[in-house]
């Protein structure tokens, strides 16, 4: 079974005043909500268990996959309306949602590509990753496996330097990784896990040539949005 986990917890703060309203999910591009658009990339993969993660307006979230039956999806809630967990944290606490022996694709709900899902290896932990310009950088060796990360603005840098790529926001967690989680917090983010566990295990980059990726995080990228959903 192919499984992903979406994150749909964040606050939404750079959509602001929309999101005094309603959840980052539910924006609207092109007349449907930022989740519909992820659900239906993967679903058209062959994705059948979903795990949402929920937090600022979460009853609006679980209202609207009710009101549309789950897609006819295997969808579960992952709930943080107690406390935002990060994206480490939110995995952590969604794992036993999903099968332990399968690996989960993350997707940020806000990430809107080109990107041939079926396309990805599954036998290692991944991160699609490209050469776009960013502040921060992700750092491989010459097999792209992860070694570091590193601020160009700041020069701070975690782990070695190596050949730098952009992470898309889309990564694959595999299960040979979840015995690790038991020693951190409940609440981190998920790059400063992979950071630490990338010295002792393989974490690979993959590539995605000719990726076209869009953050649809800030008021201004809305209408760009618009006319990008029509070219993917």
């Amino acid at each position: 079974m192919k499984q992903a986990m979406i994150f749909a917890a964040g606050l939404g703060t750079r959509l602001k005043p929309l999101t005094d309203t309603m959840p980052k999910a539910l924006v609207p591009v092109a007349g449907q909500p930022l989740l519909w658009h992820v659900i239906m990339k993967l679903k058209g993969a062959g994705f059948e268990r979903f795990v949402v993660n929920v937090h600022h307006f979460a009853d609006q979230i679980i209202d609207y996959l009710h009101a549309n039956d789950n897609f006819g999806l295997d969808i579960r809630i992952s709930d943080e309306r107690e406390q935002l967990l990060e994206t480490g944290g939110g995995i952590k606490k969604a794992l036993p949602l999903f099968d332990p022996s399968e690996p989960i694709l993350i997707h940020n709900v806000d990430i809107l590509s080109n990107l041939d899902l079926n396309t990805l290896p599954t036998d290692a932990p991944l991160l699609v990753v490209s050469e776009r310009k960013t502040k921060r950088y992700l750092q491989f060796d010459d097999t792209m496996r992860l070694i570091g990360w590193k601020n160009i603005e700041t020069g701070e840098v975690k782990g070695c330097e190596g050949r730098s790529f952009a992470f898309s926001g889309i990564h694959l967690f595999h299960p040979s990784l979840s015995p690790l989680l038991a020693d951190w917090p409940d609440r981190f983010p998920i790059m400063d896990f992979y950071l630490k566990a990338c010295a002792d295990h393989l974490i690979r980059g993959y590539e995605a040539h000719d990726l076209h990726l869009l953050d649809v995080g800030k008021l201004d990228t809305l209408h760009e949005a618009e006319e990008f959903i029509c070219t993917i």
